[in-house]
């Protein structure tokens, strides 16, 4: 549980660092602990004509002791971070490049 728990911690606060000012948008974060999800949303600012709609920026998820990525398109990749954070390659599945949990935890999901 332990590493679970540390495992949240460091998703959560790299999840939350793709938080912040965007040009002609803003950007919300929301996460559901009872789900170990976390994700930043890009929402256009209505002050100015919209050219783009509301986008997932970047969305995580634990399963296990496994970090799921959902989605990342940003210029500095999640996964980058969570290794940087100390997080093993072998715990991060980049699901939005097609890498998949192992059927057995695939089940915990």
């Amino acid at each position: 549980m332990e590493r679970v728990n540390q495992l949240t911690d460091i998703l959560q606060r790299e999840v939350m660092d793709y938080h912040g000012p965007a040009l002609k948008a803003k950007t919300y974060y929301f996460e559901n602990v009872d789900h170990l999800a976390f994700t930043v949303i890009i929402v256009p600012d209505y002050q100015y004509p919209r050219k783009s709609k509301t986008t997932v920026t970047v969305m995580a998820h634990i399963v296990g002791d496994v970090i799921v990525i959902d989605e990342d398109i940003t210029d500095r990749p999640l996964y980058e971070a969570l290794l940087q954070a100390g997080v093993p390659r072998e715990q991060i599945v980049l699901a939005y490049a097609g890498e998949t949990l192992p059927v057995e935890m695939d089940r915990q999901s």
